[in-house]
């Protein structure tokens, strides 16, 4: 995109009226924005945030900052709908002490020792899906590979049978997409049928787990229904909407990172000789590749950031990179901008696979960064590293589809062929 041509568009922005290029690299717009007006006021007068060192001030003051999304999203959904139930019910759009309880419960499960014990299940599922494609002779690098793996870790994780799993991609699809800052009348209407269908499935399985509990150290839901006999007790909606919350959660983000680090490496021929180089080096050195890959995924959720955008409300006046934001402003931090701040990281279009001090804000920050980024690294590192080591000469062979949003950056196809 043109310099001339994100001016233009950062000098109109309007997160519910975006031009096509601007999903297609929504980067210079926000360097411009940086530059010019890092703290804007917005038609609807809210303020959009592009500097990191002011996501941080943000991230860091709970008390401030409201991540409580009730008073945002009544006039959006309605407050009778199932959207409207989920997205003001679920951990990340809640404050303490819901947020609280919720997030102890489901660390208590993503322990270290849980993740490690993952990998090998893991490696056996990366592994059965790049034979899969391997004897076909290509793939899609979305919907044959990244989408797949991040389903299946949370559908274990949550008990689900493997039988039960078709549907979990589209209504995770459809229930984050409502909360783009554009909501079409379909959009809302798949979003709010696909609450209600996810949420009616859920009970029937919550109910199966009371009957036959699962190992509460590695199944989260029967953690979460556990904690009604240690004091710290969730509502029926509670329990439901927190765990449509972390399959969602879960898949989408990971989904972003595996497919759109391998769609920036086709883009980037040095990066990749450069980690392919690294890799067959390191073939037969598991604890050397986990230390070349490590900072690579870093690196690719830094440049590439899965989520884009995410919101605060002002509880008190608060002053904010020299802008005054009276009390019941909101805010939308842009995470996509922050990751690029040069003030924070040198060279930052460029895709440095070994760059270190990787402060990066995809996982956010503070008392909401993601529960489950361990989890996340874990399967970024096994899905890219097998990856490249089964087929280095992948090659796209159809331009891929963005998925059309401002919130969450990543593909719905990338059609590749091995070489």
């Amino acid at each position: 995109m043109a310099d001339a041509r994100a001016q233009e568009i950062a000098a109109a922005l309007d997160l519910r009226a975006l031009p096509a290029d601007f999903y297609a690299n929504p980067y210079p717009v926000y360097a411009a924005l940086r530059e010019a007006e890092p703290v804007r006021r917005m038609p609807d007068g809210s303020f959009f945030l592009t500097r990191h060192a002011d996501l941080v001030a943000v991230y860091r003051d709970a008390q401030a900052f409201s991540s409580d999304k009730k008073v945002e999203f009544e006039p959006k959904y309605g407050a009778a709908s199932a959207l409207f139930e989920h997205h003001t019910t679920s951990l990340v759009f809640n404050d303490p002490p819901l947020h609280t309880r919720v997030r102890k419960l489901i660390m208590g499960a993503l322990t270290r020792r849980a993740i490690a014990d993952m990998e090998p299940g893991l490696l056996t599922l990366v592994d059965g899906l790049l034979d899969a494609m391997e004897a076909r002779g290509s793939g899609d690098l979305v919907e044959d590979f990244a989408s797949a793996i991040p389903v299946e870790i949370i559908g274990n994780l949550l008990g689900v049978p493997h039988a039960d799993r078709a549907p979990l991609r589209g209504w995770s699809l459809a229930i984050l997409g409502a909360l783009e800052p554009r909501l079409t009348p379909e959009q809302e209407a798949l979003g709010n049928h696909s609450v209600r269908e996810f949420t009616a499935y859920l009970r029937d399985l919550v109910a199966d787990r009371r009957r036959h509990p699962g190992d509460p150290e590695h199944d989260v839901l029967t953690r979460l229904i556990g904690s009604e006999g240690r004091g710290e007790q969730l509502s029926e909606t509670e329990l439901l909407q927190n765990c449509v919350f972390i399959l969602n959660a879960g898949h989408e983000t990971t989904t972003n990172l595996i497919g759109n680090a391998l769609v920036a490496l086709q883009e980037q021929p040095a990066a990749l000789a450069g980690l392919l180089s690294g890799i067959k080096g390191l073939a037969h050195d598991a604890q050397g590749l986990e230390a070349l890959l490590a900072p690579a995924v870093d690196e690719f959720l830094r440049f590439e950031s899965s989520n884009q955008l995410s919101n605060r409300r002002a509880l008190v006046d608060a002053n904010i990179g020299g802008v005054d934001m009276p009390a019941g402003s909101l805010l939308t931090l842009c995470i996509g901008a922050a990751n690029r701040d040069p003030a924070q990281f040198a060279q930052p279009d460029e895709l440095d696979l070994a760059r270190r001090d990787n402060r990066h804000l995809a996982f956010g920050f503070g008392i909401h960064q993601c529960a489950g980024l361990s989890l996340a690294r874990l399967e970024g590192r096994i899905a890219i590293g097998r990856f490249l080591q089964r087929f280095p000469g992948y090659r796209l062979t159809a331009s891929p589809t963005r998925g059309g949003r401002a919130r969450f950056r990543g593909f719905l196809k990338a059609p590749f062929s091995i070489i």
